[in-house]
């Protein structure tokens, strides 16, 4: 007779990453612990690859890592498109500027990386006043893009967009991005790392410039590219009910800002990702708090959410 248990949530570990734009705020606002020397860039809070593969910090599974439970507990996942786990969830403390990049969609990356292609969204948790990113450029065509990048032309080339805390936005494959200085986000993401820099601001790491991928970059760039005032979603300050942020064939996403008490009705075919991003409260009587992550089994329904706390849920498609 197979033994059934009764659904929990599994809260996970995080893995932390140095980077060379890295700032303080992963150890002194989130709380987060790390033995590594230098400024902290990335919390790589829910990951499942041979680059971080988080570890149960808790319950019936406590001492696994997310990849045994990937091809151990099926259960856990609900219906899957993917052989590998699809998502990878992170904060990012920019404290300086991020390099400008490109990643490229599943067809580029299966063929000539053998791997899946990158789709990314951002939720600022942070930033300073008057705060910019890069998104897009003004080349009209790949041989204008080409020739802006040969001469130079960086200003002139990468699109600003404006944003301000609470703003969410979606980077498609094919569009060039890059976090600037004082963003501090969470990052959903295809469980990828395909990257193509093309421009690195002339930084140098152990003495020597960063490698650039610019003919790749070419090759991958959608051109031209305009951002849409609909491309930025702007959180209300609805309480105690989810916002729809995002559809797409990777993934949903929503925002939840917990005041009081609530449920949660989200129950989907498939598994969900929470990230406590603000507060504190309780989950079905657990204690949670800004910095905890946690993947919601399929089926399991968040019956009671209680304090004052925002919450992010993303359920892989």
């Amino acid at each position: 007779m197979v033994k059934k248990y009764k659904k929990e949530l599994i809260f996970l570990k995080p893995v932390l990453k140095s980077r060379i734009w890295g700032g303080c705020r992963l150890r002194t606002e989130w709380g987060y612990e790390s033995n590594l020397s230098g400024e902290l860039g990335e919390c790589w809070a829910v990951s499942c690859n041979d680059q971080a593969d988080c570890e149960v910090a808790e319950g019936r599974y406590r001492g696994k890592h997310l990849s045994e439970l990937w091809e151990e507990e099926p259960e856990i996942f609900g219906k899957r498109k993917d052989e590998e786990f699809p998502l990878l969830v992170k904060i990012i403390d920019a404290k300086e500027d991020l390099s400008v990049q490109v990643h490229p969609d599943d067809a580029y990356a299966k063929k000539h990386c053998g791997s899946k292609g990158k789709w990314e969204c951002w939720y600022i948790l942070d930033c300073p006043e008057n705060a910019e990113l890069i998104i897009g450029s003004s080349a009209h065509n790949k041989e204008e893009l080409a020739q802006k990048m040969k001469d130079g032309e960086w200003a002139s080339l990468f699109n600003r967009v404006p944003v301000k805390k609470g703003d969410f936005i979606a980077v498609e494959p094919g569009t060039i991005h890059a976090i600037t200085a004082g963003v501090e986000l969470l990052e959903v993401q295809q469980n990828s790392d395909v990257t193509y820099r093309i421009y690195d601001y002339d930084r140098l790491q152990g003495g020597k410039p960063r490698e650039l991928h610019q003919k790749e970059a070419l090759e991958v760039t959608h051109v031209p590219y305009y951002v849409k005032d609909e491309d930025v979603v702007h959180t209300d300050n609805r309480e105690n009910t989810p916002q729809l942020l995002a559809v797409t064939e990777i993934c949903r996403v929503w925002t939840l800002k917990v005041n009081g008490e609530t449920r949660s009705d989200l129950s989907e075919g498939t598994f969900m990702i929470g990230s406590v991003l603000e507060g504190s409260g309780k989950i079905d009587g657990r204690e949670v708090e800004k910095g905890m992550h946690f993947i919601v089994p399929k089926g399991y329904v968040m019956e009671k959410l209680e304090g004052k706390m925002r919450i992010n849920l993303v359920a892989s498609a």
